[in-house]
């Protein structure tokens, strides 16, 4: 048959990337056109760390004219990270600065909307994982902060939903990317109107949502070849992207999207909403299909990658072998503490972590890197368990896909702390699932079952079995580093950390 392509534009808070996927009918094969970072700073009015949304179109619409000159493509979608927004005015024009998620601007807001709407019902109305950067408590600051932005503002459109729209001119946010606002009704599948009103917005200015597969209009402007080219909305949160092209074999079996964030959890039919849900402070984020992902967010290589910025090291393979070399289970974090969100030394913050607990200090970039990836090991572990407590029955297989499983290293420590066979691979999800996504809506593919074999066919995937198991005093001690998920019923949560926090690089990656 007929190859069919299509450009699929796949942005991290890191880095983006716009690749050009082509399908035969038997195989789907990528080929990337641009890779950049991701334009972030300090904007000079609010001095919020905001993303530069002009430079981020310009790279994206660079992105496309490459991959039209690789190959005429039919479609464009774009998947970004959860939670993120643009404000617009009745003219369409952007109301203020587009504030990242890093931004500590919401520190103390979590305890603000939970005076108006207690936590455990929030919780029963959207299933969300409690986070200080959800799009709830990111709103809800700008309301306290500045008001006169949402005065203005006539369209609420999500990240990847304003690129779309900046693409052809459609308004609509897509189902994915919605629902990691902590602001969309799993009961009713809309919008709440009692949590828009605690944002500081009204339902009228959210724009309408839309499926992953809508076909939003055709590229208009830009030129270069994308005459014509239809714009698709695919799973627009870069999850919900990477977890459709997960090869999938069961309800046992977990998935770890790993990156700068790690997203772990298992994809449901139904949400899991209850008591001990939110106790445990599990996310239920929408799927492809309406297929709910339920998982927790868990900061992942940040940490890494912080350190491998500090330490000047070359490249990641470098610090990945000097971790390998390095005594394990020595020195160990909470992933998950605040003060690791954005310090201004990732290092530093470590040190001072193990210092306060009585632990050795890791000194060299070898140790560090070790502390780090053995604490991201056990924070799989910490999930594992609870995802199996939530489920009653035991998992058997986990998949870990994304750039983090080139992490070898992690990899095999996530089977032997787990004590489950790891499948490692494909990388490059978010991307193939944004594909499929696309190729379902051209009439390529007919299902979510069709994209997952497509993938399947055409990508190979390491095996990682279980080795030596984690020495149970160490698996002790790092339970005792982290206090239990919150919040409690309708309690202060508080800060985890005397640490400041600050406002994904794949969140709710």
């Amino acid at each position: 048959m007929t190859a069919t392509r299509c450009a699929a534009v796949d942005l991290g808070a890191g880095s983006g990337r716009v690749v050009v996927a082509e399908c035969d009918g038997e195989r789907l094969s990528l080929r990337e056109a641009l890779r950049f970072e991701t334009p972030l700073g300090r904007d000079l009015d609010s001095g919020y760390q905001c993303w530069d949304l002009d430079a981020i179109e310009a790279r994206v619409l660079e992105g496309l004219r490459a991959a039209t000159a690789l190959a005429p493509v039919q479609s464009v979608g774009v998947d970004t990270w959860g939670v993120d927004y643009v404000l617009l005015d009745a003219e369409l024009r952007r109301v203020g600065p587009a504030v990242s998620y890093r931004d500590g601007r919401t520190s103390g807001i979590m305890e603000v909307v939970f005076a108006r709407i207690p936590a455990e019902e929030i919780y029963r109305r959207t299933g969300i994982q409690f986070q200080t950067f959800n799009t709830l408590y990111q709103l809800a600051a700008t309301a306290r902060r500045n008001p006169e932005w949402l005065a203005r503002t006539r369209h609420v459109l999500m990240l990847p939903s304003y690129l779309h729209f900046r693409l052809c001119g459609a308004l609509t946010n897509e189902y994915t990317d919605a629902t990691t606002t902590q602001m969309y009704n799993i009961e009713t599948n809309d919008w709440d109107d009692d949590l828009l009103a605690a944002a500081g917005v009204s339902r009228e200015v959210m724009a309408p949502v839309v499926e992953p597969g809508a076909i939003l209009g055709e590229v208009a402007g830009p030129g270069g070849g994308l005459a014509r080219v239809k714009v698709v909305a695919p799973g627009t949160h870069d999850t919900a992207s990477a977890v459709a092209a997960i090869p999938l074999d069961g309800p046992d079996e977990a998935f770890i999207s790993s990156g700068t964030w790690s997203l772990m959890g298992i994809e449901s039919r139904v949400p899991f909403a209850s008591a001990t849900a939110r106790r445990l402070n599990f996310a239920n984020e929408g799927g492809v299909e309406r297929r709910y992902r339920v998982l927790k967010n868990i900061v992942g290589l940040w940490l890494v990658q912080r350190i491998r910025q500090e330490s000047g090291s070359p490249d990641h393979g470098t610090l990945v072998e000097a971790a390998r070399a390095a005594e394990p289970w020595r020195s160990l974090v909470d992933p998950d503490d605040l003060r690791f969100l954005n310090p201004p030394s990732m290092t530093a913050a470590i040190r001072e972590f193990c210092s306060e607990t009585g632990q050795p200090v890791p000194e060299g970039l070898g140790s560090l890197a070790r502390c780090a990836i053995d604490s991201l090991a056990l924070s799989y572990r910490r999930v594992k368990v609870q995802l199996e407590t939530l489920r009653g029955r035991s998992l058997s297989r986990i998949h870990i896909v994304g750039g983090g499983s080139q992490n070898r290293l992690l990899d095999q420590l996530c089977a032997d702390a787990c004590q489950l066979p790891v499948s490692g691979g494909p990388v490059e999800t978010s991307a193939l699932g944004n594909a499929c996504v696309q190729l379902t809506a051209l009439g390529v593919l007919g299902s979510l079952a069709d994209a997952r074999a497509l993938v399947r066919r055409s990508y190979a995937v390491e095996e990682f079995l279980p080795r030596e198991a984690v020495p149970e005093a160490v698996w002790e001690r790092f339970l005792s580093l982290s206090r239990p998920p919150f919040p409690e019923a309708t309690e202060d949560p508080g800060p985890r950390t005397a640490g400041a926090p600050s406002g994904k690089e794949s969140t709710r990656s």
